[in-house]
């Protein structure tokens, strides 16, 4: 079967399918279950190279290795632009995938990028550091939170769940009130199992994904490491997918919301439709400069700079937000232009002739 253009709208359990002529008419509409080899049996009719239009959906992994599989070319659908662009006043499982379809016949389908299978894989590994981290974060959230209500406190301003404040921590802990200083224990050993599960994760990451020339690049940004540079790398692709630095950056979420009429123009919040692993890496970066602006190592840099500008102004946290733009709109232009991170350079203003 050849000359066909086919759109997928999936569920979890069965994916519909649409399946236009070469004149851009329905040929064929079917629902297919989600059972072992269906997809692949029902897409291997169809000759190599054929069009399948797939929204972005929780379970396209798999979904993508079966198009694959079958010998047909699977294009990912961004789907509130394609939803906006089919136009559709109803919305059923049929008349999505012949949305889809026809976008895809009309060549005005718009697509997102679909990683390898290899760099699908790997992107588990600090995507899955990424939540423990946020977990153990929570948990010394809470455990600070417990020791405030009881006036309890460590005579320091660094991590108090660092190795060499343990002794005085537990003597915290045990000033507590017992059931209190029961549930404190187990959180502390939660703690210490979510940390070493962290550190094995650390460690995989370094043994299985090489450190490329982007990545040691992208170590060049303030508080970027191993890890971040890893993420950042993985989670961008190929920096040619996106026209600008200003593209990539509201694709990494760091690019605050804007509501202008009546010519008022007021910024909102870092939108939620966003790449929410590259909007974690630059604001963990960023945090880093919020963390040690103050010493005499980051006391000259531009950041630190940019930092305690925003933060006289509008506060720590727009601050961060501002710190986070400036860094990934710099990840992208090094990546393009092949270079270390290079502070810009400030524009003097020069006398007028006399």
């Amino acid at each position: 079967m050849t000359n066909y253009t086919i759109g997928c709208d999936a569920h979890k359990r069965f994916s519909q399918f649409a399946v236009l002529n070469s004149k851009g008419q329905m040929h064929q509409q079917i629902r297919v279950d989600h059972e072992p080899n269906a997809l692949y049996i029902y897409l291997s009719q169809f000759s190599e190279g054929t069009p399948v239009a797939i929204e972005c959906v929780g379970n396209w992994y798999w979904i993508v290795d079966e198009i694959e599989r079958a010998g047909c070319l699977p294009l990912m659908a961004h789907a509130g632009k394609a939803k906006v662009m089919m136009g559709n006043i109803n919305k059923t499982d049929k008349l999505d995938a012949r949305g889809l379809a026809t976008l895809l016949h009309n060549g005005t389908l718009p697509t997102v990028w679909i990683p390898p299978g290899e760099t699908r894989d790997e992107r588990e590994l600090p995507r899955t550091r990424m939540v423990f981290t946020r977990m153990r974060t929570r948990l010394k959230n809470r455990m600070h939170a417990t020791l405030s209500k009881y006036n309890l406190s460590l005579n320091t301003n660094s991590d108090i769940f660092a190795v060499k404040w343990r002794e005085e921590l537990n003597d915290a802990i045990q000033a507590l009130p017992p059931e209190t200083q029961r549930c404190m224990c187990q959180e502390q050993e939660l703690l210490d199992h979510l940390g070493g599960h962290i550190h094995q994760l650390e460690e995989r990451i370094r043994a299985c994904i090489q450190i490329t020339e982007s990545m040691q690049l992208l170590k060049t940004e303030p508080g970027v490491g191993d890890i971040l540079a890893i993420v950042i790398e993985r989670e961008m692709g190929s920096p040619k997918r996106f026209p600008d630095g200003t593209h990539f950056a509201s694709y990494s979420g760091t690019v605050p919301s804007v509501h202008a009429s009546g010519g008022k123009t007021r910024y909102g919040r870092m939108p939620k439709q966003c790449n929410h692993y590259l909007k974690w890496a630059f604001i963990e970066a960023a945090n880093v400069t919020a963390r040690y602006h103050n010493h005499p190592r980051w006391r000259d840099k531009h950041v630190t700079r940019l930092y305690e500008r925003i933060c006289r102004r509008k506060g720590h946290a727009k601050a961060v937000g501002a710190v986070a733009r400036h860094l990934s709109e710099a990840a992208f232009w090094m990546l393009t232009k092949n270079e270390p991170y290079k502070p810009p350079v400030s524009k003097k203003v020069l006398p007028k002739p006399g």
